[in-house]
């Protein structure tokens, strides 16, 4: 089994509250959710209107499959955010658990 967790960090220029942040937010989370099935949550820096932490996680029996997926939800998160927000930085990490 492959996991790969993604820790999106974002830039929100033009909120200026807390409640256009979580419209933001809710939306992207709740669109790679539906889409491609992941877990997806905001993970830190709740109460900063301009910043938002946004984890996603894909687990796979193989590492290619785990791989495109989260490749592709990262590409979907940056196609969705267009013109609302900037990605300015990702963390990846990926464990394999090997069945015995």
């Amino acid at each position: 089994m492959v996991t790969i967790s993604v820790l999106l960090t974002l830039h929100l220029p033009g909120v200026r509250s807390l409640k256009e942040k979580r419209a933001v937010v809710r939306s992207l989370t709740a669109r790679l959710r539906g889409r491609l099935d992941l877990s997806a949550a905001e993970v830190g820096a709740q109460d900063q209107p301009q910043r938002a932490l946004i984890g996603f996680a894909v687990v796979s029996g193989d590492r290619a499959t785990a791989r495109r997926l989260a490749d592709e939800a990262q590409r979907f998160a940056g196609r969705e955010l267009l013109g609302r927000a900037e990605i300015i930085d990702r963390a990846i990490e990926e464990s394999v658990l090997h069945a015995d």
